[in-house]
C-alpha cells in the first residue's frame, strides 16, 4: 500500500469517526471526564523531588528564602562560572553578588553566543516529585527556550511552593498556551551500545538549587 493511500484511508476513518458530529460544534462543549488519580506521591514531595533530581546526576541544593542568593552565588563560584545569561524577570537580588559577567538577552543572542556563555541562570514554571521533573514555559526569569538549552550550564531556582507531587497534579497549573519545557535532569543520550553521553541537546551540567519559604 502507497503512502498515498495510506493516507487516504487514515483520513477517511477520521472522517466516519466524526460523522455525527455537529459543524458547530466545539472541542470545548464536549465535557471531557477529569476524575483520575491526580498524584500516586503521599508524604514529601519535595524531599522526593530533590532524591529524583539527584537520581539524574544533577546537584540539588535545599535552602531558605534568606539564604537563597548566597547559595546562588556560592555555586556559581564553585562552579568557575564566569559569564551567566540572567532572563527577563529573575529576582535581581538573587544574583547581585554574582562576580562574573552577567550577560541580557536583548536584542536576543543568537547559538554561538550563547554557546560561548559560561553558564545560565532561571526559576521554574513547575516541578514534579514523582519524575524529578523541571518544568518550563519562558515566563518571568525563564527567558525563551534556546537560553536553557544552548549553554553548557544551567541552574535552576526551584520554589518549594511549585512542587506538584505527580504529572496531573503540575499540568492543572499550567497555561497549555505557552511554549511547555519538561527538564528532568542535565542533558543526556545513549548509543546503541548504551554508552551515555551528556550534553549533546542541552546543558551537560544541571544544579537545582529548592528554596524553602516561597
Amino acid at each position: 500500500m502507497s503512502a498515498t493511500s495510506s493516507r487516504d484511508l487514515i483520513l477517511a476513518r477520521i472522517r466516519a469517526a466524526l460523522a455525527d458530529v455537529p459543524d458547530a460544534e466545539e472541542p470545548e462543549d464536549v465535557p471531557v471526564a477529569r476524575d483520575y488519580v491526580l498524584s500516586h506521591v503521599s508524604g514529601d514531595a519535595v524531599g522526593l523531588f530533590a532524591e529524583r533530581v539527584a537520581d539524574y546526576r544533577a546537584t540539588v541544593t535545599r535552602t531558605n528564602e534568606s539564604d537563597a542568593a548566597d547559595a546562588i552565588v556560592r555555586i556559581l563560584g564553585e562552579r568557575g562560572i564566569d559569564s551567566l545569561v540572567v532572563p527577563e524577570g529573575f529576582p535581581e537580588d538573587w544574583i547581585a553578588g554574582y562576580q562574573g559577567s552577567v550577560v541580557r538577552d536583548d536584542p536576543a543572542l543568537g547559538a554561538a553566543d550563547l554557546d560561548a556563555i559560561g553558564g545560565v541562570v532561571s526559576t521554574a514554571a513547575a516541578a514534579i516529585a514523582l519524575t524529578g521533573t523541571i518544568v518550563l514555559d519562558a515566563g518571568p526569569g525563564q527567558g525563551r527556550r534556546a537560553l536553557t538549552l544552548v549553554p553548557d550550564y544551567h541552574l535552576c531556582v526551584v520554589r518549594a511552593s511549585q512542587v506538584a507531587e505527580d504529572v496531573p497534579a503540575a499540568l492543572r497549573g499550567l497555561d497549555p498556551r505557552r511554549p511547555t519545557t519538561f527538564v528532568s535532569g542535565p542533558s543526556a543520550t545513549s548509543d546503541i551500545e548504551l554508552d551515555r553521553v551528556e550534553g549533546v541537546h542541552g546543558p551537560r551540567t544541571l544544579d537545582v538549587i529548592i528554596v524553602q519559604g516561597c
